[in-house]
C-alpha cells in the first residue's frame, strides 16, 4: 500500500466520520436499553465503554452521539467510527487503525539502528502501536533532523507501507544518506586589530585538514559554532575590548548541499584600561579581605576574565561564612574620551544559611558511602563555600565519574536554609594497560594488566599483572582500600612472584622474587599524603649457564636464597589538574625503602617530581625529574637485584627497557646504585585535531644514567641522551604514548630501541 492510498483513506475516514456524525444526530432521543460494539480485533472493550459519554439507562440524543463518536477518534486507536440505532439498542461500529508490526531501516551507515528506533519512539512510532500517518510525518523529519545534526544535509527519506495479515503493516525506512556537508569557508569580518588568520585559528571548526576524518573539526554544529563565538567574544573581551560584540552570524548551505560557508561580522570597539578598582555595599567589615582577592590590576587592559574570577572568588569567600545568596555585580563606569574604565564591585550578602540535606543523584553502581565518605561539608551545618568546592574537587578525584556537579537549592519556606544535589554521572573504572618494545636482538615484547579501581561500587580497587614472556614472567596481584578507617586511612596490599631471565632458553640463570607488603596511607592535607607499610621478600639465584660474575660473587658471600623484610616510607603531593592529560600543576613523590632483618640489608631511596606549564591554548611544556639512590647497610653491600636501571619508557628513550647500567667483567648490564632521569616535553594537539587535547603530540629530550657502586656518584661524562617526537591518545583503554626517539648520546655496547609505546602511563 503507498502513501498516496493512505491519504485517499485518511480522507474517507473523516468523510465518514461526518456521515456517521449526521446519522448520529438524525435521531430521536430514546432510553438506551444496550450497546454493542462491532469491529474490534485487538482493542479491548473496556476502552471504548470508558471512553463514550453514554451508558445503559441513559437518555440518548445527537450531542451525546457527537460526543462519543469526537472521544473514540481522539484515542487514536480507529480510522473509522460510526453509531447505528437499532430500536433502542445503541450499535458502535468502529474500524481499527493497522498496528505497526515492525520497523527497519535500509542504508543507515551513520547511525546504529537501535539509535534511530529510539529517535523514533520519541515521536510515538514504534512495534505495537497503532499507525498513524500524522506520527509517519513526524517520523522522517525527526530522522531527517537525526541527520542535519551530523552535516547530512542531502540525506533523503523514502518510506514504504507494506499491509500485512491481522491488519498491520511493516514500515521500512529507505535512507539515501549522501556525503556529509563540510564547511569550505569561515570569514570573519570587521576585525581591524587581529587578523583573520589568527581568530580562526581559536576556532575548534576549521575547512580541515588532513586529520579531519577522525576529528570532524570540518562538520559543522550549531553547539560548537556557539562554543568558538564565545571564545571569539573572550579573546577580545581579555585584551581590553570591553564594547566587542557579533553582529551577526550567516551559515549558508550552498546548493550542492556539500558545502557549507559561514561568516561571522564582528565589531570591535575601542581598547580600555582600567583606572581603577572600588567596592561598595556590605563585605561585612572584611574590606581588606576581599581586596586581597581583586585581580584586576589598575593601567591595565580591560579583562574580563580577571573581572569574573574576581567576582566569584567575593562570592565564594561569602559563601565561607555561610552567605550562600551573597550577590556581587561588577559595575563598569566607562570614560569614552580616555578610553578609559572603571570598576565599581557592588556587594549584598543577602541572608546566612545551613545546609538542611545532602543528596547524592546519579550513583548508580557507587555506593553511597562512598561518595559522601569525600564531602567535607556536612548537613546541618552551616553552608561553607571553600568546604562545598573541596568536596566536589575530593569526588572528582577519586576518577570514578565523568562529571561531578553541585546544585544548590533554597528550602521553600525557610529562607535560611538550602539542600545540596551532587550530580555524577559514572564512568567505567576498568583499565586495561599493555607495554610493548621491539628491539632486532629480542624481537618484541608484551605485558599486561588488568585493574579496577571501584570493585562492586566500593571504592577499593583490584589489580592483576601478568607477564608470560619466556625472559620476564610475573604474576601480580594488588588491592587498596581508600577507607581503611573511618579518618581515610589507606590500606594497600601486594603479592607477587617474578621470575627473571636473560635469555629464552631456560637453561640460563634466573632470578625468582617472591614476596608481599602491607602499606597505609594517612592524609596530612587535602593534597599531601604519606604512605608507610612492611613487607616480606625472598630473593633466589638460580645458578645456570652464563651467571655474571656479579651475581656469582654476591651468592657465594651471603647465599643463593636471601630474605628481606623492608619497612618503607614515602610521601606525595598532587595537585596537577589531570591525571590523565594534565595541562598545569604540580606532582611530587619520594620513597623510602629500608630492610631491617634478614639476610638482605640495604637502604633505598627514590625521588620524584613533576611540573606542567601551559604556554598557551594548544603548547604545554612539560618536565619531569627522577633521582634514585641505594647503599648497603654496614659491612653488607646493596643486594645486586636491588640496583637501579635505566633506559626505555619512563627513563631514557630509545634505549631498550632497563639497559642502561654499569656491567660487570662478563659485561652483562647488573645496574647500579643511583640513578638520574631528566626528562623535558612539548605537548601541541596533533597536526589537523584541531584544540582536541585527548590526541596529542610531542617532542622530547631524555637525560639519564646509573652510577657503578657504592659510594659513587652519577657521572655527567656517563650520561646518556636521546631527542625524538611521539603521541600521546588517551584511548578507550587508557592513555597510549609511543615514541619515537634517536640516540644523541651513546656509548658501544648500547642497545638502541627507537621504537616504543605504551598504555597506561605519563613520561
Amino acid at each position: 500500500m503507498t502513501i498516496n492510498s493512505f491519504r485517499l483513506r485518511s480522507v474517507a475516514a473523516v468523510v465518514s466520520m461526518a456521515f456517521a456524525a449526521t446519522t448520529a444526530w438524525a435521531v430521536n432521543p430514546f432510553t438506551v436499553r444496550d450497546i454493542r460494539i462491532e469491529g474490534l480485533q485487538r482493542v479491548e472493550p473496556g476502552t471504548i465503554f470508558v471512553s463514550i459519554p453514554v451508558r445503559v439507562g441513559d437518555v440518548y440524543d445527537d450531542e451525546k452521539g457527537s460526543s462519543a463518536i469526537r472521544a473514540l477518534f481522539g484515542l487514536g486507536l480507529f480510522k473509522d467510527v460510526r453509531i447505528e440505532v437499532n430500536g433502542d439498542v445503541l450499535v458502535i461500529v468502529v474500524e481499527e487503525r493497522p498496528t505497526v508490526s515492525e520497523v527497519d531501516f535500509v542504508g543507515t551507515k551513520e547511525f546504529d539502528k537501535d539509535v534511530l528506533k529510539k529517535a523514533l519512539r520519541d515521536v510515538g512510532l514504534s512495534d505495537g502501536r497503532p499507525f498513524d500517518k500524522a506520527q509517519l510525518d513526524r517520523a522522517e523529519q525527526e530522522l531527517k533532523r537525526q541527520y542535519i545534526n551530523r552535516s547530512l544535509y542531502a540525506a533523503e527519506v523514502v518510506t514504504t507501507v507494506t499491509p500485512i495479515e491481522r491488519n498491520r503493516v511493516n514500515l521500512t525506512f529507505s535512507v539515501i544518506e549522501g556525503e556529509p556537508a563540510k564547511i569550505s569557508e569561515i570569514r570573519i569580518i570587521g576585525n581591524t586589530v587581529f587578523s583573520e588568520s589568527t581568530l580562526r585559528n581559536l576556532f575548534d571548526l576549521d575547512t580541515g585538514g588532513w586529520l579531519s576524518w577522525y576529528t570532524k573539526s570540518n562538520r559543522y554544529s550549531r553547539s560548537k559554532l556557539n562554543a568558538d563565538i564565545e571564545t571569539l567574544r573572550s579573546y577580545y573581551l581579555t585584551r581590553g575590548y570591553l564594547e566587542f560584540k557579533v553582529d551577526s552570524t550567516q551559515v549558508a548551505i550552498l546548493p550542492n548541499k556539500q558545502d557549507i560557508a559561514i561568516a561571522i561580522n564582528v565589531t570591535e570597539g575601542e581598547r580600555f584600561v582600567v583606572s581603577g578598582v572600588t567596592l561598595e555595599g556590605n563585605f561585612l567589615g572584611k574590606d581588606d579581605e576581599f581586596k586581597s582577592l581583586v585581580t584586576i590590576r589598575p593601567g591595565e587592559a580591560y579583562n574580563a576574565d580577571q573581572v569574573a574570577e574576581t567576582t566569584k572568588a567575593i562570592t565564594d569567600y561569602f559563601g565561607n561564612f555561610g552567605y550562600a545568596f551573597a550577590r556581587v555585580e561588577a559595575r563598569p563606569e566607562i570614560d569614552r574620551t580616555t578610553n578609559r574604565v572603571a570598576l565599581v564591585l557592588q556587594a549584598e550578602p543577602s541572608r546566612r544559611a545551613y545546609v538542611r540535606k545532602i543528596n547524592v543523584v546519579g550513583n548508580n553502581r557507587t555506593r553511597d558511602v562512598v561518595v559522601r565518605r569525600e564531602f567535607r561539608q556536612f548537613e546541618a551545618s552551616w553552608y561553607d563555600g571553600d568546604k562545598i568546592k573541596l568536596s566536589r574537587d575530593r569526588v572528582d578525584r577519586l576518577g570514578y565519574f565523568t562529571e561531578v556537579g553541585i546544585e544548590t537549592q533554597q528550602v521553600p519556606g525557610s529562607p535560611d536554609q538550602v539542600d545540596l544535589t551532587l550530580n555524577v554521572v559514572e564512568k567505567p573504572t576498568g583499565s586495561i594497560s599493555l607495554g610493548a618494545g621491539f628491539s632486532s636482538g629480542d624481537g618484541l615484547g608484551l605485558s599486561f594488566g588488568l585493574k579496577q579501581d571501584n570493585a562492586f561500587g566500593s571504592g577499593n580497587s583490584l589489580g592483576i599483572q601478568v607477564n608470560t614472556s619466556k625472559v620476564n614472567r610475573a604474576i601480580v596481584f594488588n588491592t587498596t582500600d581508600p577507607y581503611f578507617t573511618q579518618d581515610g586511612v589507606s590500606r594497600t596490599i601486594d603479592v607477587y612472584h617474578r621470575t627473571n631471565s636473560p635469555y629464552q632458553d631456560q637453561s640460563y640463570y634466573q632470578l625468582v622474587t617472591s614476596g608481599g607488603s602491607v602499606r597505609f596511607g594517612v592524609p596530612f592535607t587535602e593534597t599531601d599524603t604519606v604512605y608507610f607499610g612492611g613487607g616480606v621478600e625472598k630473593t633466589t639465584i638460580v645458578a645456570g649457564t652464563a651467571l655474571p660474575t656479579s651475581y656469582l660473587n654476591y651468592a657465594e658471600q651471603f647465599g643463593y636464597s636471601t630474605t628481606a623484610v623492608p619497612l618503607t616510607i614515602g610521601w606525595s603531593r598532587d595537585r596537577r589538574d589531570s591525571a590523565l592529560a594534565p595541562n598545569s600543576g604540580r606532582y611530587q613523590r619520594a620513597n623510602a625503602e629500608w630492610s631491617v632483618a634478614g639476610d638482605a640489608r640495604y637502604v633505598k631511596a627514590t625521588y620524584q617530581f613533576q611540573q606542567y606549564v601551559p604556554l598557551n591554548k594548544q603548547f604545554t611544556a612539560a618536565f619531569n625529574a627522577e633521582f634514585g639512590w641505594g647503599q648497603g647497610i654496614g659491612d653488607r653491600s646493596l643486594p645486586v637485584y636491588k640496583n637501579f636501571f635505566g633506559g626505555g619508557l619512563g627513563s631514557v628513550r630509545g634505549f631498550e627497557q632497563g639497559s642502561l647500567g654499569p656491567r660487570d667483567s662478563s659485561g652483562v648490564v647488573i645496574g647500579g646504585n643511583r640513578r638520574v632521569n631528566l626528562n623535558a616535553e612539548l605537548l601541541t594537539p596533533f597536526p589537523g585535531a584541531g584544540n582536541d587535547r585527548t590526541l596529542r603530540m610531542y617532542g622530547f629530550i631524555d637525560v639519564g644514567g646509573v652510577s657503578g657502586s657504592d659510594g659513587v656518584n652519577v657521572n655527567a661524562n656517563d650520561l646518556r641522551a636521546s631527542a625524538g617526537v611521539g603521541v600521546s591518545w588517551i584511548s578507550p583503554v587508557g592513555p597510549l604514548r609511543l615514541a619515537f626517539a634517536t640516540p644523541i648520546r651513546k656509548f658501544e655496547g648500547d642497545k638502541i630501541q627507537t621504537v616504543q609505546f605504551q598504555i597506561g602511563t605519563t613520561f
